[in-house]
């Protein structure tokens, strides 16, 4: 089915019917005082998944927000048995991101027929306040705010947290000007219970790979960060429509306007990052939001008029220090590997090294993703965060597989000798994640045999 046709039956098919979320239950609510122990005291908002409150936590003396919903009336009640089990799924992983800049998820619970979840209260407002042309903000402000927002979605991929529904309406300032991400999981419920094809809110944020129900990964929220930048940047949506079905068409098959075109006092640098972040293909665009969050850090020393080699050298310490392979070492250890480790680029498509050949130094993968290949088969693929060339460290024998830039690529190259030079505590920490990584290397081949 060609994708035009695809859109008509996802838009205006006969198909299309109500979402599971039953907007009758607001009736309900007009009039609600309490919900379990919390003590309602004023409606803070109504969306496509519920009702925000405000509320009072008796016990903890704290203010705090509940989202509440429930099934819509018209699902089966295996369909609403799967809504349920998804939401408290979904809120539990959730519930386990402690980060600063992510709204916190306290409790979870139902009340009478109701599902709901307690967060943290933000006193403050949405970023789409800024996006109007009367609260634009500076080029600077909005880069510190993205860089803050990719650097907590990455902490949520490393723990295998895709949050899939960043906007501007997603994304908090809070009265002291820190940032809050919040809505986390509760894009994934709506993709898996909505009783249709139908799209649920504005579809001017989501990735082409979203819209073609393709598997949705890290690299999706790249896209979505991209528009919201986009937006910040001109005030304007990097993709418009009179309707779903022309926006949708527009993110698949249309760039949008360059930045410098609608704001030409912004740098180029700024609209090439705009643009990669907007990629189409995701192996054309940031393979994480760190690599995004790396190049609007070094668009952001370029606004000032002077840049000190210092700030330089923070810069990358600070890149590679949020790298989950280092994230036991502390920032001085890192700047000690940076000073004898070689930072390298490697196009796709290019081998990095060579099954059979001697040589002790192994990689990190700092950006980007390659294949391994044992006899010239493909046995894995590995990424950011990941480590490779540590069983010639560790053995002192031949490479034991071929490794393939299958993206763009930057690494870190550690030589064994230098590594050797090195204090005890710094080769005690590279030993323990080289375990790690042969265990789980381990568990991942014995669970292909279950």
């Amino acid at each position: 089915m060609g994708l035009t046709r695809w859109l008509s039956v996802k838009l205006l098919g006969k198909e299309r019917v109500k979402s599971p979320v039953d907007q009758s239950f607001i009736r309900d609510l007009d009039d609600i005082k309490m919900v379990d122990r919390y003590e309602i005291t004023e409606k803070l908002g109504q969306g496509n998944m519920g009702i925000v409150y405000r509320a009072r936590d008796p016990y903890i003396k704290r203010d705090v927000s509940i989202k509440i919903s429930r099934p819509h009336s018209e699902a089966s009640s295996e369909i609403a048995e799967k809504y349920r089990e998804s939401f408290f799924r979904e809120a539990q992983s959730a519930g386990k991101l402690l980060h600063p800049n992510i709204v916190a998820i306290y409790d979870a619970g139902m009340y009478k027929d109701f599902c709901y979840i307690t967060m943290e209260y933000v006193n403050g407002h949405t970023l789409s306040r800024y996006c109007l042309k009367d609260g634009m903000l500076p080029l600077t402000k909005v880069t510190e705010i993205i860089v803050t927002v990719c650097k907590a979605l990455d902490y949520a991929h490393q723990n295998g947290i895709v949050h899939r529904d960043i906007k501007p309406s997603n994304i908090m300032i809070n009265e002291s000007g820190d940032v809050k991400i919040t809505d986390f999981g509760i894009a994934k419920i709506k993709a898996d219970h909505t009783i249709s094809n139908e799209i649920i809110g504005s579809p001017s944020y989501i990735s082409p790979e979203q819209i073609r129900e393709e598997e949705v990964d890290s690299i999706s929220d790249v896209f979505s960060v991209g528009c919201v930048l986009y937006e910040l940047l001109t005030c304007e949506k990097a993709f418009t429509g009179d309707n779903h079905f022309a926006i949708m068409y527009k993110i698949t098959n249309e760039s949008p306007v360059p930045v410098k075109e609608l704001r030409p006092e912004i740098p180029k640098v700024m609209d090439d990052i705009v643009r990669k972040a907007l990629a189409k293909e995701k192996n054309r665009r940031y393979q994480t939001c760190m690599d995004l969050a790396y190049d609007l850090r070094i668009a952001l020393r370029g606004l000032k008029d002077v840049v000190t080699k210092k700030e330089k050298v923070d810069d990358v310490i600070d890149y590679v220090h949020n790298i989950q392979f280092f994230s036991s070492f502390t920032r001085d250890q890192v700047h000690r590997i940076l000073d004898t480790a070689s930072i390298i680029k490697v196009s796709a498509g290019n081998v990095i090294m060579n099954e059979g050949e001697i040589d002790d130094s192994f990689f990190v993968i700092l950006s980007g993703r390659a294949t391994v290949k044992k006899n010239n088969a493909t046995i894995a693929t590995i990424q950011r965060g990941e480590c490779f060339g540590e069983m010639a460290y560790l053995s002192g024998d031949s490479r034991v597989a071929t490794v393939t830039a299958e993206t763009d690529c930057i690494l870190l190259k550690i030589s064994s000798m230098l590594l050797d030079k090195s204090s005890k505590d710094l080769q005690l920490l590279f030993l323990k994640r080289f375990s790690m990584t042969l265990l789980k290397r381990l568990t991942v081949s014995l669970d292909k045999y279950k």
